[in-house]
């Protein structure tokens, strides 16, 4: 509205004797009062016409706009024309058989990992936050020891638990009753070693995150659901839980991300996951930088689906946060698409 009347009082005065140019007619400023440009009464569509509308230019940006593609284009013709890369050759071996088995180790890695790590980090983020000193202080213990011990070392200390027991036995204590008695080097394969290295490595950060999730609701909150009378369970599942989820699930993800990547360092185990299997390829081919990028593509792509994934699951839990959710990027294309007819239509 105050654009309008200034404008209007605008092109009054740039009809008047001497006015100057449009330009630095703009620019000045309306010495009239409120009382006076309301007087004017509604501009007409000669003086809009009149009036030239300047728009904002940013020069550095087009600027860096344009030296950020030249540099993008740059690393993508040498990509294309360096004959080195060997693309012929990563097509070859990216969907061969045992890339693919390789592969799936991968994914059941990060699965039973992930599944034991978040899992676990639940259970001791809840047992930091009892007010049980003993339970707290457990909890914390764990997570000081994981934390502070490197994910390599961890690999190897349980792959080779069989030189500090050799049997493992599982059962009723003072009696006969024996439920598991075998030979630790029997059990402690280079999977089970694996899935535990990671899974106990991730859960030492789990913990934390889900304990942060859970300290950033407000308190008030649980307070006032306590005094409605409802139950500790629906305060949890629908009060704390939806709300804690805003805030761990971005760090949760980079969590699986680096989880995702971090199943290469296996390959110590000689468990044969996709890092495993390219060594052993490219140890026998020579062919070592193009298996490298075979192995770097999928990992690309599985992060790539996770991140996917990563966006729809927060959307669905800012439904709270927000009154309209923002569109999707298939809601923007379709929405797009949907409009270039009519844009068309319009100019004809």
């Amino acid at each position: 509205m105050t654009s309008s009347v200034v404008t209007h009082d605008t092109a009054r005065r740039a009809d008047a004797p001497g006015a100057a140019s449009g330009t630095d007619i703009m620019s000045c400023p309306p010495e009239t009062g409120p009382e006076d440009r309301a007087s004017l009464g509604p501009i007409s569509d000669e003086e809009l016409s009149r009036l030239r509308v300047v728009p904002a230019r940013h020069p550095g940006r087009i600027v860096l706009a344009v030296l950020v593609g030249l540099l993008a284009a740059a690393v993508l013709w040498s990509f294309v024309t360096n004959p080195r890369w060997e693309w012929g050759v990563v097509a070859q071996w990216f969907f061969a058989e045992s890339i693919i088995r390789g592969l799936l180790e991968t994914l059941k890695l990060t699965v039973l990992a992930g599944a034991v790590g978040f899992g676990l980090g639940l259970v001791l983020a809840l047992m930091r936050l009892s007010n049980s000193s003993l339970i707290s202080s457990v909890s914390w213990t764990f997570s000081w020891i994981f934390r502070s011990t490197p994910l390599l070392v961890q690999l190897l200390l349980w792959y080779n638990l069989g030189y500090l027991y050799e049997s493992i036995t599982l059962g009723i204590p003072l009696t006969d009753v024996t439920f598991v008695d075998a030979r630790t080097s029997d059990l402690m394969t280079p999977m089970i070693a694996a899935v535990l290295g990671l899974g106990l490595h991730q859960a030492a950060y789990a913990a934390e995150l889900i304990r942060g999730g859970i300290l950033s609701v407000d308190q008030g909150q649980i307070e006032a659901a306590s005094a409605l009378g409802i139950p500790a369970r629906d305060r949890s599942l629908r009060i704390v839980l939806p709300q804690a989820m805003r805030a761990i699930l971005p760090t949760a993800f980079n969590e699986i991300i680096g989880l995702v990547k971090g199943t290469s360092i296996v390959y110590v185990l000689a468990h044969a996951e996709l890092f495993f299997t390219v060594q052993l390829i490219y140890g026998r081919t020579q062919q070592v930088l193009p298996m490298l990028l075979v192995a770097t593509v999928w990992y690309v792509v599985i992060t790539s689906l996770l991140s996917i994934g990563q966006y729809y699951i927060e959307r669905h839990y800012s439904k709270g946060a927000v009154r309209t959710l923002p569109p999707t990027p298939l809601q923007r294309l379709r929405a797009r698409l949907g409009r270039r007819p009519v844009t068309a239509g319009a100019a004809a």
